[in-house]
């Protein structure tokens, strides 16, 4: 069983160190990506324009044996758009279903808040119930079934943000930022390299399978977790919830279950991609800002003060006893 789990995880390691060759100076972003695969969740990327958002999944979409797909979210894109339509065939008066893109394994929703609530709220039965109903009929999602949606913080007119019962539909949120000035001039690098080559793609070491993945999901969820990171994890999201002092000012809702959830799952799998049998708080430190990032509702005294979420998850993370 452990000869297994090596093998699984020294595939994952050379899919991860080749998507780190493809995708330079986004380290945390390749991360988080990796662990929603892991996780079987889905993920919200906010970032500027060209920082390899699209392209992170792309790579990964090389390296998975699975199906992609991109969907330009724009105002008039219709929620029949993303799910399918029935098409009628006069042959025999009947109706057929044409499936739509959401059911590729992998999905990317470029720039999700530019379009309306209809269209986002389409997303939010595959996403959460991994399914689409159309008229009384259900249809079955891919068992492999990833979201990544994108977002751009800077242009704000003609947009439309996502709701909170979508926004907590997503396993993490990741915010994204510039590389660096050493991670910089590599993309210059890799760029220039792949325009003389007049290719954009590169062959991955190995193509993960469902098989490959769904039994790093298992491993995942057997990992030991002691009793006191359970309570920690527990007593974030509830020092969320009963806020006091200033935070009890910031806090309009505290975190969902999910939260707790996704907290669990990922501190999980950070400690499994790090080749290690047990989860230390440090997992849990290092996930919480993307864990409840979007799961918690700022009082109107917070925008006005200027506190972020992350400064709110920072004061939560000083007050509550570490195991």
């Amino acid at each position: 069983m452990e000869a297994v789990e090596s093998a699984q995880q020294e595939k994952i390691s050379a899919v991860t160190g080749w998507l780190s060759k493809r995708i330079i100076g986004q380290e945390v972003l390749l991360q988080r990506l990796m662990t929603a695969l892991l996780c079987g969740g889905h993920l919200l990327v906010e970032g500027a324009p060209g920082l390899a958002k699209t392209r992170a999944i792309k790579e990964l979409a090389a390296a998975v044996d699975g199906d992609f797909h991109r969907i330009q979210f724009t105002p008039d894109l219709l929620p029949s758009d993303i799910t399918g339509t029935e098409v009628y065939r006069p042959e025999d008066g009947s109706f057929k279903f044409q499936h739509g893109p959401v059911f590729h394994n992998l999905l990317l929703a470029d720039e999700v808040n530019r379009a309306p609530a209809k269209v986002q709220s389409a997303l939010l039965e595959a996403m959460g119930e991994h399914q689409v109903s159309v008229g009384r009929e259900t249809f079955p999602l891919p068992d492999l079934f990833l979201v990544m949606a994108t977002q751009n913080p800077i242009e704000q007119e003609g947009t439309y943000p996502l709701p909170e019962a979508q926004l907590d539909r997503f396993l993490l949120h990741v915010n994204v930022v510039y590389p660096d000035e050493k991670s910089e001039t590599e993309i210059l690098h890799l760029v220039r390299a792949e325009t003389k080559q007049r290719k954009t793609t590169a062959t991955p070491p190995y193509r993960l399978t469902e098989n490959d993945i769904f039994a790093a999901r298992q491993s995942i969820l057997n990992l030991f977790m002691a009793e006191p990171i359970e309570r920690y994890i527990v007593a974030l999201t509830m020092a969320s919830r009963e806020a006091r002092g200033d935070l009890g000012q910031w806090l309009e809702y505290g975190a969902s279950p999910r939260g707790t959830i996704a907290m669990d799952l990922c501190a999980r799998a950070l400690a499994w991609l790090d080749e290690r049998d047990f989860v230390t708080p440090e997992d849990v430190q290092s996930i919480v800002h993307d864990a409840l990032r979007h799961r918690l509702i700022l009082s109107f005294d917070a925008e006005a003060q200027g506190v972020t979420t992350d400064d709110v998850i920072d004061t939560l993370i000083e007050q509550v006893p570490v195991p």
